[in-house]
């Protein structure tokens, strides 16, 4: 298979990487990082009306530019090298898309122009305390009462879910287990009874809450398709989220070569660059090797969701479990290429190891992935 970016893409890739060099930079970054919000409302908001990237997966029925998810991979990537500080996918990847998939017209239609103009922040919660990110993971219960919805459980992990104005809920009837039973409801964030905590977290660059639902109530409008059939949406959902995080990882994992490359070549150790032993060279080979591979599985995801083929579930698991793997290993081997400041704070090293590390279990480990690619053959 040939795999070229057209003009326009490579226009859109361009234009991403001068904007994210010039408006978040390293300091931008940290103080993101230290911020409660953790993003700046600023630079979102030029991304938002400037560039307009939250509406680009987004139907132009609903106020987006209706480009697909080839282009949504080559600005994932261009995020990914930046670390940039944003809830793009909290808010497009998972709200956005969960309600392109299984949204009712109304909330489509209530919901969607907000993502694609950034005014609306949303989010998924389906993650639970046990961790578990396949069907079995999901305990909350949903229990009709009358016309309404009560929701009781606590979601965690929940992507910039302490300020996200809408929520992407998942939840099961009290007599389900399995795939079978989930439902998805779409609720804003200041429901009552309903409370938001930011967790600590080692990664500071994307924020993630605790949510508590006690009693919470809401109408049957809430409700996403048919009662007890959302794992088809979840699911799909969470396919294309894995689709873009690959692409992120696949941009942090070639600034972690390109930042080891740059030291190699500027550190002077017994009278020479460090670039010149054999041990460094073979690191960096080896690390140019993984990214480049990564990337070809991070691009074939990005097509498969495109196209909407049928191997997108296999592809964006594929994708996930070895731009992880990839991310993972050149963060770490750039630790070691700068040697002792590649942990301290000055460098920037660590905030890309950290992001790593958390993108590596984000929407499933490595380990679960391949074994959701096993199963589908078979084996």
């Amino acid at each position: 298979m040939h795999f070229a970016f057209t003009e326009e893409q490579e226009e859109l890739r361009s234009q991403a990487r001068g904007f994210l060099g010039e408006f978040s930079p390293s300091d931008q970054i940290r103080k993101a990082m230290e911020s409660e919000a953790g993003y700046d409302p600023e630079l979102w908001g030029r991304i938002s009306t400037e560039l307009g990237w939250p509406s680009v997966v987004i139907p132009e029925e609903y106020g987006g530019l209706e480009l697909s998810y080839v282009e949504l991979t080559a600005l994932m990537e261009e995020m990914g090298a930046a670390l940039l500080c944003a809830p793009f996918l909290s808010s497009v990847c998972l709200a956005g898309n969960a309600l392109i998939l299984g949204g009712t017209e109304e909330q489509k239609k209530e919901h969607l122009p907000g993502i694609a103009e950034g005014t609306t922040i949303g989010t998924l919660a389906y993650m639970e305390s046990n961790g578990r990110p396949d069907a079995t993971g999901i305990e909350a219960i949903a229990r009709r009462d009358g016309g309404d919805f009560i929701l009781n459980g606590a979601k965690s992990f929940v992507l910039d879910g302490h300020t996200a104005g809408l929520l992407v809920v998942a939840a099961r009837s009290a007599d389900s287990s399995g795939e079978e039973g989930i439902s998805l409801f779409v609720i804003p964030s200041d429901s009552p009874r309903l409370e938001r905590r930011l967790l600590p977290t080692m990664d500071q660059t994307r924020k993630q809450a605790e949510l508590v639902l006690q009693d919470v109530r809401v109408p049957a409008s809430a409700l996403m398709g048919e009662e007890g059939k959302g794992w088809t949406t979840l699911s799909g959902t969470l396919d294309l989220a894995a689709v873009a995080l690959a692409a992120e990882q696949v941009g942090g994992a070639q600034r972690c070569l390109d930042m080891s490359v740059d030291y190699a070549k500027e550190r002077i150790q017994f009278g020479r660059p460090i670039g010149s032993f054999q041990a460094i060279k073979h690191k960096c080979a080896d690390m140019m090797v993984e990214v480049e591979s990564a990337r070809s599985a991070s691009y074939y995801a990005g097509w498969a969701a495109a196209e909407e083929s049928e191997d997108l579930a296999v592809a964006a698991a594929l994708a996930k479990a070895f731009c992880s793997d990839t991310y993972f290993r050149c963060a770490a081997e750039s630790v070691q290429i700068h040697g002792g400041v590649g942990f301290s704070w000055e460098y920037d090293v660590h905030l890309y190891f950290k992001r790593a590390k958390s993108t590596e279990i984000l929407f499933g480990s490595p380990a679960y992935h391949r074994e959701r690619v096993a199963q589908r053959m078979g084996l």
